[in-house]
């Protein structure tokens, strides 16, 4: 119960942090910092898709409404991460993550498990967000480079997320 509490409130301070990053923090227009889907990938296992998904369209509308400016870009590009989080989870970590409970961090499994992961989550959510977006005004070259470059970025950003989110490796 201790550990759903903090990681309940650790998650909503995780979204108020992505609120001041996105309204303060405009690095560049080729770098689109976000922490959203670590926080969603970090959801207890225990918690069904469906859950997963009425929790991102949650953050991602407050996020937007809060932050963003533009209401449904996070949330439509967060709810199909969380669709992907329990398979991508089984197929990456294998049956054993799901059959003894194991929450998602880097002691269940190793770096590179991880960081496979967060990069396909990111890839997911940056390809989304990125094309709803630009929504077919932006060169493909642009929106290359803010894919890129910002996959580089949330990708070093995402590992640090994902060990705050996780007590118990600490």
């Amino acid at each position: 119960m201790k550990a759903n509490q903090n990681f309940s409130a650790i998650y909503i301070l995780l979204a108020i942090a992505q609120m001041v990053i996105c309204n303060y923090f405009r690095i560049s227009p080729y770098i689109s910092v976000t922490v959203l889907p670590a926080m969603v990938l970090c959801i207890p296992l225990k918690i069904n898709t469906m859950a997963s998904m009425l929790i991102a369209f949650g953050t991602g509308l407050a996020v937007d409404f809060l932050a963003e400016g533009i209401i449904g870009l996070n949330t439509l590009a967060l709810v199909p991460v969380a669709l992907i989080r329990q398979p991508l989870l089984k197929a990456i970590m294998g049956d054993e993550i799901s059959d003894k409970g194991n929450p998602f961090n880097s002691r269940s499994a190793s770096i590179w498990k991880t960081l496979l992961a967060v990069t396909v989550v990111y890839m997911v959510f940056l390809s989304i967000y990125i094309l709803a977006d630009g929504s077919g005004v932006r060169p493909f070259w642009f929106n290359a480079a803010r894919f890129a470059a910002s996959l580089a970025c949330d990708g070093i950003l995402a590992l640090l997320v994902i060990h705050v989110l996780n007590p118990n490796d600490r």
